[in-house]
C-alpha cells in the first residue's frame, strides 16, 4: 500500500467510525428514533442535492414535504401508504412550483428527483427495520455496502488497470469493481453465519444483491454530479464529501435489501 493511498484510507476510516457508530445507534433504537433521523438525514441530503442544481430552480420546500410523507408513511403504514405518499407529492411539488417566480420542468424534475431517490430510498430503511429481523438485516446491508466500497477501493488502487466507466467517473476500474463485489458478498454471507434465523443460501442471495446495487447506487450518484459540474455534494463528511457522497450506495442497496428479504421471508 503507498503512502497516498495508506494516508487517504486513514482519513476515511476517520470519518467512518463515528458515522457508523450514530448508524448503530439508529438502527438499534428503531422506531420513532430512527425514522427521525432519516428525516434529518434526508433533508442534508435533499438540501445537497438541491445545491447541484439550484439553477433548475426546484421546490425545496416539495422536497420537504414529500420527504416527510413518505417517512410518515413508512413508520405507520405500508408500501401501499409509501405508494400513495409518493403520488400526493406530485400535485403538491406542481402547485408550489407553479407559485414560484420560476421553475418550471426543470424545477418539478429535480424535485421529483430528490423525492424519488432519496425520499423513497429512506422510507424503505424504514420499511425494511419494521420487517422481522430488519434490524439485523438493515446492518448487513450496511456492513457490505460499506466494506465492498471499501475492498472495491483498496482493489481498484492495487491492481486496477480497465477503466469501469471514465465517462462517468474515471477513477473507477473492472478490477475494483470485482474486488467490492467480492468483498460485499463475503461480508454479508459472514454476518450471516451469526445468525442462526438465516440460512447461508438467504445470506448468499442478499449479499449478491447488495454486491450488484452497490457500485450503480455509485455511479448514479456520480453521473448526477459530473452533469452538474460537481466534485463533492457537501462537506459534512470533511475532505470525503457531503452526505450524498457517503450514501450514494446505500440508497440503492437499502431498497434492494427490503424486497429481497420481503421474498426470503
Amino acid at each position: 500500500m503507498d503512502a497516498e493511498t495508506r494516508v487517504d484510507l486513514v482519513a476515511r476510516i476517520k470519518v467512518a467510525v463515528p458515522a457508523a457508530m450514530l448508524a448503530l445507534f439508529l438502527v438499534i433504537a428503531g422506531g420513532g428514533i430512527f425514522a427521525a433521523g432519516m428525516l434529518v438525514l434526508g433533508a442534508i441530503m435533499l438540501h445537497e442535492l438541491f445545491l447541484m442544481f439550484e439553477g433548475a430552480n426546484p421546490s425545496r420546500l416539495g422536497g420537504l414535504i414529500g420527504l416527510i410523507g413518505l417517512i410518515v408513511a413508512a413508520q405507520l403504514g405500508d408500501q401501499g401508504d409509501v405508494l400513495m405518499a409518493m403520488m400526493a407529492s406530485f400535485p403538491v411539488v406542481f402547485v408550489l412550483i407553479l407559485v414560484q417566480p420560476r421553475g418550471g420542468a426543470p424545477g418539478i424534475s429535480v424535485t421529483m428527483l430528490a423525492i424519488a431517490w432519496i425520499g423513497l430510498a429512506l422510507a424503505h430503511a424504514v420499511l425494511l427495520r419494521r420487517l422481522p429481523h430488519g434490524e439485523a438485516i438493515l446492518i448487513d446491508i450496511l456492513v457490505g455496502t460499506f466494506l465492498g466500497d471499501t475492498g472495491a477501493y483498496l482493489g481498484g488502487r492495487a491492481i486496477g488497470r480497465t477503466k469501469l466507466a471514465p465517462r462517468i467517473s474515471p477513477n473507477k476500474t473492472v478490477e475494483g469493481l470485482g474486488c467490492g463485489f467480492i468483498v460485499a458478498v463475503v461480508a454479508v454471507w459472514s454476518a450471516g453465519l451469526y445468525q442462526d434465523w438465516m440460512s447461508g443460501t438467504d445470506a448468499l442471495i442478499l449479499g449478491v444483491a447488495v454486491a450488484i446495487m452497490a457500485p450503480l447506487g455509485d455511479l448514479f450518484e456520480s453521473y448526477l454530479k459530473r452533469d452538474a459540474g460537481t466534485k463533492d455534494t457537501g462537506k459534512i463528511f470533511g475532505a470525503h464529501g457531503g452526505a450524498l457522497d457517503r450514501l450514494d450506495a446505500v440508497m440503492f442497496t437499502v431498497v434492494t435489501g427490503f424486497y429481497v428479504w420481503l421474498a426470503l421471508l
